[in-house]
C-alpha cells in the first residue's frame, strides 16, 4: 500500500497558483472583452461594469452548486467498491481532478444568464442580451469550477453597494471619488482563501 500523497493533494500548490494567475487573466482579458461588446449596446459605463460583476458572481454560484451535485455522484458512485488505501475523500477528490472535463459548463453558462435574466440590478436593459458575454461567464465558471478541488477551496468575497470600501480588497475603479468611504458599485470580485486575500477586486466608490 502507498503512503504518497493522493493525486489531488501533491498537486494542490501547483494548480492553486495556476487558478489565481488564470482568475486574474480573465480580469485582464475576458473581462474587457465583455466590457467591449456590452459597449455596443450601451454607453452607460455603470450599467456596463455591473453586468460583469454579476456576471462573476453568478458563475462562481452556478459552478460551487455545480461542484457540489459532480461530488455527491462520484462520492455515491465510488463508495460501493472503495477499499482503501487512500480515503475516500481523496479517491473523490482525485477522480474529479482527473476528470474535470466531465463537467456540464454549459449547464452552468444557461444558469448564470437565467439568474442575470431576472436580476432587478440590469435586467432593467432589454436591450441587451447577456449571451454575448457567455465566453466570459465560461471561463468564469470554467477557473470557480477548478477552484472547488483546491484544499482549501477559493472563493470570492461577498460585496454589496454601500458597503465600506476595504483597501485590503479592492482597489478604487478610475473615476471613484478617492475621499468616499462607500463603495457605490462593484466592478470586480476580490479572490479570497478562508478569510485571506489572494487576488484584490474594483470598486467604485462616490459619495
Amino acid at each position: 500500500r502507498s503512503c504518497s500523497p493522493s493525486l489531488a493533494r501533491a498537486t494542490n500548490a501547483s494548480r492553486r497558483a495556476r487558478l489565481v494567475a488564470r482568475f486574474s487573466d480573465i480580469y485582464a482579458q475576458e473581462r474587457l472583452d465583455a466590457e467591449t461588446l456590452l459597449r455596443s449596446y450601451t454607453s452607460d459605463v455603470e450599467v456596463v461594469q455591473r453586468i460583469i460583476y454579476i456576471a462573476a458572481v453568478e458563475s462562481f454560484h452556478a459552478a460551487k452548486g455545480a461542484y457540489r451535485q459532480f461530488k455527491m455522484r462520484v462520492r455515491e458512485i465510488l463508495s460501493l467498491g472503495h477499499s482503501g488505501p487512500e480515503s475516500l475523500e481523496d479517491t473523490v477528490l482525485d477522480y474529479i481532478v482527473r476528470h474535470e472535463d466531465l463537467y456540464d459548463i454549459q449547464s452552468s453558462v444557461n444558469e448564470v444568464i437565467r439568474s442575470m435574466n431576472i436580476n432587478p440590478k440590469i435586467s432593467f436593459s432589454p436591450e441587451i442580451n447577456f449571451i454575448v458575454i457567455s465566453n466570459l461567464i465560461r471561463e468564469l465558471c470554467r477557473v470557480a469550477f477548478s477552484m472547488q478541488t483546491l484544499v482549501p477551496p477559493l472563493d470570492i468575497a461577498f460585496g454589496t453597494d454601500g458597503e465600506l470600501f476595504s483597501d485590503t480588497k479592492y482597489h478604487r475603479s478610475i473615476g471613484s471619488d478617492f475621499t468616499a468611504a462607500l463603495v457605490a458599485y462593484h466592478v470586480w470580485p476580490a479572490l479570497m482563501e478562508n478569510d485571506v486575500v489572494l487576488v484584490k477586486g474594483e470598486a467604485v466608490t462616490k459619495r
